[in-house]
């Protein structure tokens, strides 16, 4: 398969915002993620991303889309923002997150989510940001959904230069497989200097 990498920025995402809300639910559907999406959370989430100096890097395999990466000056994500301002050691305007990498299976393995790194990290770097994060869940590992093989990206990350930053984590609501409502989830911050 030959995938095509696209860029949308700002507004243009609007456009984006129900193929990549799609994507999103059947991914983050899998482990360690196990959302249970719906269409109205996913609009809600994405807003922030139509009205801000965000990106979204998109693999289409001719038109269908795949695989998706977002990101946004942490100061413009308001879930997030909020609660990291005070638990990071340095000002959130100089911070970009990149929010998340979706890919479908039939789309891993071509090298793509190096591209999406590096193409969020230029974005971040031509707005003046000095950090980039992104945020991982933090799942038990006696989770009775966890899956046998389970691993973790950890050293995938590592070798993209994030690592994670010490005592801070943030949380993200969000509804799991088998849950009636939205609870809580703690995810880890990692971070890089740009």
């Amino acid at each position: 398969m030959s995938l095509t990498i696209r860029e949308y920025r700002g507004a243009q995402i609007a456009d984006m915002v129900e193929p990549f809300a799609c994507l999103r639910m059947t991914v983050f559907r899998d482990w360690p993620y196990l959302y249970d999406g719906d269409l109205d959370y996913e609009r809600r989430y994405l807003a922030d991303y139509a009205h801000s100096d965000s990106l979204l890097v998109a693999a289409f395999d001719g038109d269908r889309l795949v695989g998706g990466s977002t990101g946004l000056p942490l100061s413009d994500h308001s879930e997030v923002a909020a609660d990291l301002a005070t638990a990071l050691p340095f000002d959130v305007n100089n911070v970009y997150y990149c929010a998340e990498s979706v890919m479908l299976e039939s789309g891993r393995g071509q090298g793509v989510y190096r591209r999406f790194f590096a193409l969020r990290e230029a974005h971040a770097k031509s707005l003046g940001c000095t950090y980039a994060i992104f945020c991982a869940v933090i799942r038990p590992d006696d989770h009775p959904l966890r899956p046998m093989e389970a691993q973790t990206l950890d050293p995938v990350w590592r070798h993209f230069g994030y690592a994670p930053l010490d005592g801070v984590t943030t949380t993200i609501r969000w509804r799991d497989i088998g849950e009636t409502a939205e609870t809580a989830k703690p995810l880890q911050v990692w971070i890089k200097p740009l």
